[in-house]
């Protein structure tokens, strides 16, 4: 028992005396673990702001949308009442040919 409180006492007394050491140098470690910590942050952040979503993924997004659909007939007759009315054709031409107007 005596021999373990020894060894104790050693191993205290040379811990307090690395401590010593270990305090002029505290300034230049924690500047060195701020950087490490830094760099694996910024390191983290690049891979997954390049990661690309998996297909199923994709899949599942689109299904949740709510995409908007145009009837075929609607477009057909939109189609048609542009080809009876010159009005409507120099609209469509304007806007095709600048959409900014």
């Amino acid at each position: 028992m005596n021999n373990y409180k020894n060894r104790l006492q050693e191993i205290v007394t040379k811990l307090i005396a690395d401590s010593e050491k270990l305090r002029r140098y505290s300034l230049v470690l924690f500047i060195i673990f701020v950087g490490l910590v830094y760099g694996f942050l910024v390191l983290r952040i690049n891979t997954l702001s390049n990661q690309k979503p998996t297909e199923e993924a994709i899949n599942k997004q689109v299904k949740a949308a709510k995409i908007p659909r145009i009837d075929k007939s609607v477009v057909k007759q939109l189609e048609s009442l542009e080809d009876n009315s010159v009005n409507v054709q120099t609209l469509f031409n304007q806007a095709r040919s600048n959409p900014f107007q």
